[in-house]
């Protein structure tokens, strides 16, 4: 077991040593260990993962000396599990500490603000004071959205955005159901508002999604941006329909019949969305993004995992909420079945589709990456045309039942769809159409017209400012005509 931890390396939950280190050394990492998954240190184990080994003449002297190490520069008090471990004949010294329940843990002698530390990934992190706060939130199992905000009159919220998603499911929300998911609390029999409520509502700092998509691979160039700064549930509405008009359209053509299918899939990205805005920090002065490149899809959420979850407790489904009343709201509104089954949702739906998903943990981040399908070139040709098998001779009589077709893949975004329906029905369009149609700026406009011009599917005619573009390739009712 402890073999097989080593051979993966160091990570949140393992440290590895050579030898013993300084005493502010195994304070720092026992103290992260504590404040957030647990884990081990292990002495007698180079970084290269080699196995040296420790004197085992020595080893009650080490134990004592580490046990001592703990109990002096600690506070509160942990009480790590130490012992030898025999690995392929040697001998390494196992320092094992669980998530505490007295959070946070920090270093007496620098004092809660300077002394408690956190892992991340494999290094061991001074917490900030929203990091400590938090600790100290989960010490007493309390979530900031379930607090009352004191500062805003219920008057002043209009509630008929709840109502409205109340009504979306056939519902009636009114004052008692806001009073049953705490979302409002009576105090000295005045109605005050959650921070949830506030929250849900966009009423509250740090609710924007911003999304953007990228040219290439990097940020050095943006094509398009948009920022969504209302309530929760429009934001993450707005956000779908983005990565919607930027992410491919698979679909098979036959005559003018579409059979349209999003090459990741719109159940995982809206699973993965709905996720960081249930489980985000909203004490973090920090945005959940959207980024699209021509490889990927990265949707980060501000904040690590709530209570010590790990990556692999989150793959395998586990799931620790650190927004009670917002994530009872979602699951009441319908946007959640059943706590921890969209992990699963996620995995079966990227299966299906060879898509490449994974979740990263970066300093005060979660980041979920889809690995966008590769396309030859990223510029496969979209065709209308139900093309005839090479011994199949062209003609406009109907082919026999068992007479065999062959038809192309089409590979474009929302927006060039749209484009692409307004031509076939109108024969022709220009840029300020483009602009109108899809309610872009003419840069955008012009980038999705070279995208259709440069795949095939339009033709430029003219260069002055009264050019336009018309269908390069026929549909089929015209291909039956000649």
């Amino acid at each position: 077991m402890i073999l097989d931890e080593i051979r993966k390396g160091e990570n949140k939950k393992l440290e590895l040593k050579e030898k013993i280190p300084s005493s502010e050394t195994i304070a720092k990492t026992v103290v992260a260990f504590s404040n957030t998954s647990g884990g081990k240190l292990i002495i007698g184990v180079k970084d290269n993962k080699e196995i040296i080994g420790i004197e085992e003449d020595k080893i009650f002297e080490y134990e004592e000396k580490i046990s001592s190490i703990i109990n002096d520069l600690c506070y509160p008090t942990i009480l790590p599990e130490i012992y030898a471990q025999n690995i392929e004949g040697k001998v390494v010294l196992v320092i094992e500490i669980f998530r505490g329940s007295l959070l946070p843990y920090y270093l007496k002698s620098k004092g809660k603000l300077k002394g408690t530390y956190v892992r991340i990934g494999s290094t061991n992190r001074v917490a900030d004071e929203e990091m400590i706060v938090e600790l100290q939130r989960q010490r007493f199992n309390k979530s900031f959205d379930e607090e009352i905000n004191f500062e805003t009159d219920i008057k002043d919220i209009d509630l008929n955005i709840i109502y409205d998603e109340f009504k979306k499911i056939g519902k009636k929300c009114d004052y008692d159901k806001l009073r049953n998911l705490k979302l409002i609390k009576k105090v000295n029999g005045k109605d005050l508002p959650t921070n949830a409520l506030l929250i849900a509502l966009g009423k509250f700092d740090n609710t924007m999604i911003k999304c953007a998509r990228f040219k290439g691979v990097t940020k050095e160039i943006f094509i398009d941006k948009k920022e969504f700064d209302k309530s929760l549930f429009y934001n993450l509405e707005n956000s779908i329909k983005f990565l919607q008009n930027h992410l491919n359209l698979n679909a098979e053509v036959k005559g003018l019949q579409l059979k349209e299918d999003l090459e990741i899939p719109i159940l995982a990205l809206r699973e993965v969305l709905i996720n960081a805005v249930i489980h985000r920090n909203y004490l973090r002065n920090s945005d959940i993004k959207i980024a699209v490149y021509d490889d990927i899809v990265e949707i980060a959420s501000p904040g690590g995992f709530p209570n010590g979850l790990t990556i692999e407790e989150v793959m395998n489904g586990r799931s620790e909420i650190r927004n009670k009343i917002l994530a009872n709201l979602f699951r009441e509104l319908k946007y959640v079945e059943t706590w921890g089954s969209g992990i699963e949702k996620i995995k079966k739906l990227c299966k299906e589709k060879n898509i490449k998903f994974e979740i990263k943990e970066s300093g005060n981040f979660v980041n979920v990456v889809f690995h966008r399908p590769k396309f030859e070139g990223n510029k496969k040709i979209l065709s209308s045309v139900e093309k005839p098998a090479k011994n199949q001779r062209k003609t406009s009589e109907k082919p026999a039942k068992n007479q065999r077709k062959t038809s192309e893949k089409i590979d474009l975004t929302n927006q060039e769809e749209k484009i692409y329906n307004f031509v076939i029905k109108n024969k022709k369009i220009n840029l300020k159409i483009v602009e109108n149609i899809l309610n872009v700026k003419s840069a955008r406009a012009r980038e999705i017209l070279k995208n259709l011009t440069k795949k095939g599917v339009l033709e430029k005619i003219g260069k002055t400012k009264g050019s336009f573009y018309i269908l390069k390739i026929k549909n089929n009712e015209e291909n039956e005509k000649s």
